[in-house]
């Protein structure tokens, strides 16, 4: 599908493409924003906001002029050539409970994926592979509101198609999905939506103890040697053994396994 003639989003279409999972979830499509994540984090119930929102919401735009992802890395895509979406929820909280919630939302996005013929692999804390390369990545924001739950803002930005330009803009290698992109869009995007929001029900039950097992089976670095960088510097070494039932990587060093929680730190190959 030659991006330039995508059809564009339609929310209508998305809603009715939707299973009985996502059915209660408000569906906002917008030509161009800033960033679906700033956009709905303005809008989460607090002391100040009396118009904040109620319900789950999703907000997809054709283009973010100032997409982001983990630790304010800049997030870029092309128009009709990508899928950049947020959706807010309310969990039951504690804060404490949502530290797997990318990893739940990795695993959402790997198994719709894997049913439409793109097999993916993980990458933690919050990465979607393909072929070794980033094909979609995700960004968790938070926010406690005044009746004690924890809204969360998850935001997506997935890769169909890879024009030139961008491909130049990125720098580095990164993955995209042909077949996907033939696909109308509407349909992918509801699909996508079905799944997560079931997914984000089970995990606000259950934490992320349940999903342990389905994400290390999607792991697609285990048993490999890396390196665990903060700000660029090597903080640990080891191979990758997957994640405990917390979502924390599990590292086997010569010092014995240890965990490591995400915080602000990134994963690479050694």
């Amino acid at each position: 599908m030659n991006q330039n003639i995508a059809p564009l989003l339609d929310a209508a279409a998305i809603h009715a493409g939707c299973a009985a999972s996502a059915s209660h979830i408000a569906i906002e499509v917008v030509p161009e924003t800033g960033s679906t994540n700033a956009d709905l984090l303005a809008r989460l119930p607090s002391a100040g906001n009396a118009a904040a929102l109620s319900g789950p919401v999703l907000r997809i735009a054709e283009r973010q002029t100032a997409g982001r992802g983990r630790a304010g890395r800049s997030w870029l895509s092309a128009p009709g050539s990508s899928l950049t979406f947020s959706l807010a929820w309310r969990f039951q909280g504690p804060l404490q409970r949502l530290a797997g919630l990318p990893l739940a939302v990795g695993v959402a996005l790997a198994e719709t994926l894997a049913g439409l013929d793109v097999p993916v692999q993980l990458k933690w804390p919050n990465d979607v592979m393909k072929d070794g390369a980033k094909l979609a990545g995700i960004l968790v924001e938070t926010q406690a509101a005044p009746d004690g739950a924890i809204w969360a803002v998850i935001g997506c930005g997935m890769n169909l198609l890879l024009p030139d330009e961008l491909e130049a803009a990125v720098g580095r290698a990164v993955a995209s999905a042909p077949w996907l992109a033939q696909m109308e869009r509407n349909t992918l995007m509801a699909t996508l939506l079905s799944r997560l929001a079931a997914v984000l029900a089970e995990f606000d039950d259950t934490g992320f103890a349940p999903f342990t097992e389905r994400w290390n089976g999607l792991q697609g670095w285990r048993g490999a040697a890396v390196n665990i960088l903060d700000n660029g510097t090597i903080v640990q070494q080891g191979h990758a053994a997957g994640v405990d039932d917390a979502g924390r990587l599990l590292l086997d060093t010569p010092a014995g396994r240890v965990t490591v929680l995400s915080g602000d730190v990134s994963l690479r190959l050694a």
